[in-house]
């Protein structure tokens, strides 16, 4: 498919941006100034202020003889570059890929796009229109090449679409500046009498090269389509990425349910053709007004179940607000996984953790309570008790080493060990009574010591003693001596867990 691009030139964005805040001053004649060598810079101009002869960098003072009534405001250049990448966000509703044009375009991919609005004419006047209504002064212009594109919109006729392979006709006539080249080979240029790109863009390379240098000719060649150059996009599209346009702007739940289940649809067939499972997903919708409301799932498998993912959503589209519409919606699969098929064994009914309808359960209640409040643990390789297991990233992790089953161990462990008073026997006798948080415990049975030794990496304190024990109430422990026995009483006993 033949490329097509979009450029869009903020003739005034500076200048705009202060005017969206303060609408009072679209009536006056404004610009904005900053400090030079000492003295006060003309830096941007409104268009009522550029109608009465003021130019960027033109000296205040000299504006003020001008036009004594001029506002001035100081300049501050980060505004207009985050100014410019949030128009570029709110310009995705119009193509997935589009870029800043510092300091004030934006390059759009508009490739197989514009059909959607039926034409390159339509889609221009579309643009146009919201761009004007928004306050905004913009030119464009749409070619088969980045640089064609720009110098149109800058140059040429607003509104300009050149015909495919048109290029080359379309730069004729404009002046070198078109091309994007500095002033200094500009001025060359015209030296010799070069004008306009039709003077010379035809002439023998060779000596465009040894006059000129090579930029010149890299410039030619981007703008006539003999060399290729792309738009990176601010945000680049997930691979697995869906958009659905909507003729009328979306206000009801119903519309946003149908919307939804349809990009589900689309994705999922394409995931299952290339055997991936989403991880994690994002649902947004662009508003009319501008903004973007979005909402976020995760899956602790990957999953290409449009029903079910729909289900993990379906939780958070209350927290949409549509507002005066949703004119777009998208769906990223931000994070996806290999699929793996599973081998059913027959008679078998309980698959544990790799039973697909848990991890669907799992997934659409950590929907409601939170990705964080679902934990799965898998052994880790420690012998302290508290440094055993750790939290696994997915319920596909594999394990590597198995869990200690040949000696009792508590339901409930004490990430932090919790110091108690023991009266025991000597030695190594399990103890006969402990306090804890202010409680007398008397032990009825005991079982121990379970001696467990750190890692000889990490050497960070004595061995512990553990004691498996009941009291008169039938509550099950698990306690620690640290320490070997001595008469000093160097050892201390810890609380470490309990039994169910």
């Amino acid at each position: 498919m033949q490329k097509r691009f979009l450029s869009i030139w903020f003739r005034y964005l500076n200048t705009d941006w202060y005017t969206r805040r303060e609408p009072g001053l679209a009536e006056k004649v404004f610009v904005l100034a900053k400090a030079s060598h000492g003295k006060m810079i003309v830096s941007h101009t409104n268009a009522k202020a550029q109608a009465q002869g003021i130019e960027p960098g033109m000296a205040v003072a000299d504006a003020r003889a001008i036009i004594p009534s001029i506002h001035v405001i100081d300049d501050d250049p980060s505004v207009a570059l985050n100014f410019l990448n949030r128009i570029a966000e709110w310009s995705v509703r119009f193509t997935p890929i589009v870029s800043t044009d510092s300091p004030d375009g934006l390059l759009l991919d508009v490739t197989g796009c514009t059909h959607l609005w039926g034409g390159d004419e339509a889609y221009l006047k579309n643009i146009y229109k919201r761009f004007q209504k928004a306050g905004y002064t913009i030119r464009l212009a749409i070619a088969d090449t980045i640089g064609c594109a720009w110098a149109l919109a800058r140059f040429g006729k607003n509104g300009s679409i050149v015909e495919p392979r048109g290029q080359v006709a379309a730069l004729m006539a404009l002046p070198a500046s078109a091309l994007r080249i500095d002033i200094v080979l500009v001025q060359r240029l015209a030296k010799l009498g070069l004008l306009r790109i039709g003077h010379f863009v035809e002439m023998p390379r060779t000596s465009l090269r040894r006059r000129f240098g090579e930029y010149l000719l890299q410039r030619i060649d981007e703008a006539t389509g003999h060399c290729e150059e792309n738009v990176v996009s601010i945000n680049p599209p997930a691979v697995f990425h869906e958009r659905l346009h909507c003729l009328e702007p979306i206000v009801t739940k119903t519309g946003i349910d149908i919307a939804l289940n349809s990009l589900l649809d689309t994705l999922c067939r394409r995931l299952q053709h290339e055997q991936q499972g989403i991880r994690s997903a994002n649902f947004k919708g662009y508003r009319v007004d501008g903004r973007i409301v979005q909402i976020f799932i995760g899956t602790l498998r990957p999953s290409c179940n449009p029903a079910h993912l729909y289900k993990l959503f379906e939780n958070k589209i209350e927290t949409i607000e549509p507002a005066l519409g949703i004119e777009l919606f998208t769906l990223e699969a931000l994070h996806v996984e290999e699929l793996h098929s599973r081998q059913e064994e027959l008679w078998k009914k309980n698959n544990g953790v790799d039973d697909v309808a848990l991890s669907e359960l799992l997934d659409r209640i950590s929907g409601k309570l939170g990705c964080c409040e679902i934990r799965r643990y898998i052994p880790d390789e420690h012998y302290w008790p508290e440094r055993s297991y750790k939290i696994a990233g997915s319920l596909n992790e594999n394990i590597i080493s198995s869990w200690k089953s040949d000696r009792p161990r508590p339901l409930k462990l004490l990430s932090i060990p919790e110091l108690i008073e023991v009266t025991a026997p000597v030695p190594d006798y399990p103890p006969m009574l402990f306090r804890y948080k202010g409680q007398l415990h008397k032990i009825k049975k005991a079982d121990g010591p379970e001696r467990i030794e750190q890692e000889w990496w990490l050497q960070q304190g004595q061995h512990r003693d553990y004691y498996y024990v009941e009291d008169e109430n039938g509550y099950r422990y698990w306690l620690f001596r640290l320490g070997h026995y001595d008469v000093e009483k160097t050892y201390t006993w810890y609380m470490h867990g309990f039994f169910p």
